[in-house]
């Protein structure tokens, strides 16, 4: 006789359904601070070197690029091409770091996973990173 309603086989838990419908209910409130808050995000990165900045916004796309004239003393467009390239994809995941530490702290964690997405790894990666992740999906 001692039973809870939540302990019957068959019969939902209340409780834990009340409280998912509050977490929602504060996340879809907050919903356009965050999106201000997501926006104004940006990641910066330096090459190795120095000679090579890279600054994206919060997708992503590359918003500044510097290169220091002494790279063109010596020129390698390979080498420069390939410094570019791992510039720009540190400062991706500098940017994809801030994102997901963004979500984590405003979203239910429910809401972090939703079918076969889990949003810390999609906004956290590289577009080239999620590319090859769908073709291995596809395979």
């Amino acid at each position: 006789m001692g039973e809870h309603v939540a302990d019957v086989p068959g019969r939902p838990d209340w409780g834990l359904l009340r409280g998912m419908v509050t977490d929602l209910q504060k996340a879809t409130r907050s919903l356009p601070e965050l999106q201000q808050r997501m926006l104004s995000l940006s990641g910066t990165a330096w090459s190795p070197d120095g000679m090579i900045k890279a600054v994206v916004g919060p997708r992503g796309h590359l918003l500044e690029l510097d290169i220091d004239p002494r790279v063109l003393r010596q020129p390698n467009s390979k080498a420069l091409s390939a410094a570019i390239v791992q510039t720009v994809r540190a400062a991706v995941e500098e940017v994809g770091k801030q994102s997901q530490e963004l979500l984590s702290g405003s979203l239910p964690g429910d809401l972090m996973s939703l079918g076969d997405t889990d949003m810390k790894t999609f906004v956290g990666s590289h577009d080239a990173d999620v590319r090859v992740r769908a073709e291995d999906r596809d395979e």
